[in-house]
């Protein structure tokens, strides 16, 4: 688990065209090589927010190519297992990134002077964009499939249509976080970080794992 805290010199307002581009940095990077396995050489200051971005993209970007990889019909199963735990442990690693990326958010927003009736947010800024990080790959290889030449020509318009639904996503998403780090820094909503609290990785909180002892 990755559980050291998370330091770094405050920008004067975090812009989401940051994050967009370091996911996409990312996503190309590790596609040079499209292998699960190859080490990740993350060219940022370390415990710097773009060095926690580039990690939280390669995390998503390896785990969405296991998660192809353990649904081949004819997968081993002993293999499947082990893929299976790699994926567990990604998602952990993923939840650990993405509330280090709050911390940043934190450390920014959590002192500034609230105006009357500041409103809540449903979830905390990190969240949101793990979901844009995540959209990226779903924009990424849905171009992919809508360019394909071994498939009908039905196939790619609907994954085209597909991929135009994503970019109107995209847009808005982008929009909605820009407009959320602003209410936080205007006083408008009130910072909040919301953990996980992930019960089944736990040994002392999973009653099958602690059963056994």
């Amino acid at each position: 688990m990755l559980t050291e805290r998370f330091y770094s010199k405050l920008t004067p307002m975090f812009e989401t065209k940051i994050a967009y581009n370091i996911f996409n940095q990312a996503i190309k990077n590790y596609h040079k090589f499209n292998d699960v396995d190859h080490p990740i050489d993350n060219p940022y200051e370390e415990k710097s927010i773009e060095w926690y971005l580039y990690l939280k993209a390669w995390i998503d970007t390896v785990q969405w190519h296991l998660e192809d990889l353990i649904r081949d019909p004819n997968i081993d199963p002993v293999e499947a297992l082990a893929l299976k735990r790699r994926i567990d442990k990604s998602n952990q690693d993923r939840t650990d990134v993405v509330e280090l990326i709050d911390s940043y958010f934190w450390d920014q927003f959590h002192d500034v002077k609230l105006k009357d009736k500041a409103s809540l947010n449903t979830e905390s800024p990190a969240w949101a964009i793990d979901r844009f990080s995540i959209l990226q790959l779903k924009i990424y290889h849905m171009e992919i499939e809508s360019k394909r030449t071994d498939v009908s020509e039905e196939h790619r318009k609907q994954c085209y249509s597909k991929l135009n639904v994503l970019l109107f996503q995209h847009k808005d998403l982008w929009k909605a976080i820009d407009q959320l780090l602003e209410d936080y820094q205007s006083g408008a909503k009130e910072m909040k970080v919301y953990k996980q609290m992930k019960m089944y990785n736990d040994p002392a909180l999973n009653p099958v794992l602690y059963g056994q002892k």
